[in-house]
């Protein structure tokens, strides 16, 4: 008897020993399985053409940031990264569609500080989480704004120009590309830093916008030096001011805001990749490096330093660092300027 139940225990050990042995072999290949895939899609990556979508209509500072990245990935890459511009809603809509696109590293989106750092607050019921819809990949550039003025304006420089409104307030008016874009950021938490009174005009687009103030039909705007410094060179606007901590290097006499007496104002313009929230993370690595090897060539170096722009590539969690940084900032000047949806 004791016989028996001794080969029973030991028959049931071995079965034990069996079912664990197979349930590690099993969790083993299973995590291999998945490494492999993971790798494999990586490697694949891109296996068809890029969609690179840009919430705003072409002719701004987004738009020629994100050609100029696309058109290098795109002479990198066996197939091509196709911008495809859709404003409207304040990016809304757009934000939506690739939130929900599948995530497999062919829809992109170009995230700026309206749509990741504002739009959050004035649009509650959105439908997606800027935070947990989507993966921030690689910040692409910094862009410096400036603050400009048709030459009809009786101000020749910034302090003049803040006497002037504030001698008459609400009397002029300033355009911005669309409600929350950097523009209409950068504009309002330059009135609340200097106390003027100016009125809004939002446009959609920083083309349609400008069209306006080179007419005169505005008065005032803010963009990023891309849009804007042939405008400034040629006569056709005056620029007063930059929101950077230093003078820019292609405007040496354009002061900055802090210089000309508001201490620790800094407001500059920025534009990164982000892709749908469950994209994996060995493709979001791809991508990031094939965004760091495009933003170092000669072609996109020497077109960014001629409109004083910094350069990113860095990792996601970098970027990522960096968009909660922009959410803090501007959560206070939304706030305080009251910024509403159209």
């Amino acid at each position: 008897m004791s016989n028996t139940n001794s080969s029973a225990q030991l028959l049931n050990s071995d079965r034990r020993n069996l079912l664990k042995t197979l349930g590690v072999s099993a969790f083993a290949l299973n995590a291999s399985w998945q490494w492999g895939d993971a790798h494999a899609q990586a490697a694949s990556w891109p296996n068809r053409p890029v969609r690179f979508i840009v919430p705003f209509v072409p002719g701004g500072t987004s738009d020629i940031v994100a050609r100029t990245s696309a058109n290098e990935l795109t002479r990198l890459l066996p197939f091509p990264v196709v911008i495809e511009n859709k404003s409207g809603g304040g990016g809304v809509p757009t934000m939506q569609e690739v939130a929900r696109s599948v995530a497999d590293g062919h829809t992109l989106i170009l995230g700026h500080v309206g749509s990741m750092a504002v739009n959050p607050l004035i649009f509650p019921n959105s439908g997606y989480d800027v935070n947990k819809d989507f993966t921030p990949i690689t910040l692409l550039a910094k862009v410096p704004s400036l603050f400009v003025i048709h030459p009809d304006v009786p101000a020749k420089n910034f302090t003049e120009f803040v006497a002037y409104v504030k001698r008459n307030p609400g009397k002029l008016n300033y355009g911005s590309a669309g409600n929350a874009s950097a523009g209409h950021l950068a504009m309002e938490y330059l009135k609340l830093a200097t106390g003027m009174y100016m009125t809004h005009i939002p446009y959609r687009g920083t083309g349609p916008a400008l069209t306006d103030l080179l007419a005169g039909r505005t008065q005032a705007f803010s963009a990023g030096t891309p849009a804007l410094l042939q405008h400034i060179r040629s006569g056709r606007l005056r620029a007063i001011a930059t929101g950077t901590p230093k003078r820019l290097p292609s405007l040496p006499d354009v002061p900055t805001v802090a210089e000309s007496g508001y201490k620790g104002f800094e407001s500059v313009q920025w534009y990164g990749i982000l892709a749908p929230a469950s994209t994996p993370p060995e493709v979001v690595r791809k991508i990031q490096e094939e965004c760091a090897r495009a933003l170092k060539s000669p072609t996109i170096t020497e077109r960014f330093a001629s409109e004083d722009a910094g350069i990113g590539g860095g990792p996601s969690s970098e970027f990522a660092n960096f968009i909660a940084q922009q959410q803090i900032l501007w959560k206070d000047v939304v706030a305080r300027a009251n910024i509403k949806p159209d």
